[in-house]
């Protein structure tokens, strides 16, 4: 790990929480499930320079949550803990080898509230310029967003889900990839927290 890593490592763990202490957390949701907040800074594949976040978009034939944009997740397996789920679930979902990424810490839980699950973030750095492999069955794109796009997009808007509209936080990235719900609730504290630490093009501080 060079330096520059190191030093970023040791950053984000200072504004992160102990993964043994979210795990402790209660949240309301009958099914524990947990997605991996994959981070990377610098450029890759001609984006931007700066700290980037992972995310997927779901297949649009899916049962639940078809199409929607969310981290690489999932539920949690009989006997596993939760910060295994989310290392297996990157792997499953986007190719992601769990054996090469490192748990630096955790955000908090948060429920779902159509599908009753408990998710537990958990954030890893990993190197930039990866080559994903899709789950054929679950996961239709991968996408790259930088964080400072992220926090610029942050808005409020009134959505319609399942015929009932309400009003939500959101992050309007495009037409195409409005991140709203748990993942919006999830990337709002991943800001709240890294966002001290990042400069205006969305890079650390060297």
């Amino acid at each position: 790990m060079s330096s520059a890593s190191s030093a970023l490592s040791d950053a984000l763990r200072a504004v992160l929480l102990d993964p043994a202490e979210a795990t402790s957390l209660e949240v309301h949701g009958r099914t524990k499930a947990a997605v991996l907040v994959a981070l990377y800074e610098g450029s890759a594949g001609g984006r931007p320079s700066g700290l980037h976040v992972v995310f997927t978009r779901r297949r649009h034939d899916m049962r639940s949550h078809a199409g929607e944009i969310s981290f690489p997740g999932g539920r949690r397996d009989e006997g596993e803990d939760l910060p295994t789920t989310a290392l297996r679930e990157a792997e499953e979902e986007i190719g992601l080898a769990r054996d090469g990424v490192q748990i630096l810490g955790a955000l908090t839980p948060t429920p779902t509230v159509a599908t009753n699950y408990g998710v537990y973030p958990f954030v890893a750095l990993i190197e930039p310029g990866r080559q994903w492999t899709l789950s054929a069955n679950e996961v239709e794109e991968v996408l790259e967003l930088r964080l400072t796009d992220l926090r610029a997009a942050c808005t409020r808007r009134r959505l319609l889900h399942r015929g009932i509209p309400f009003r939500s936080d959101v992050f309007d990235v495009s037409e195409q990839a409005v991140i709203w719900g748990a993942t919006a609730r999830i990337v709002g504290d991943l800001l709240a927290r890294i966002d001290p630490l990042l400069r205006h093009d969305g890079e650390m501080p060297g």
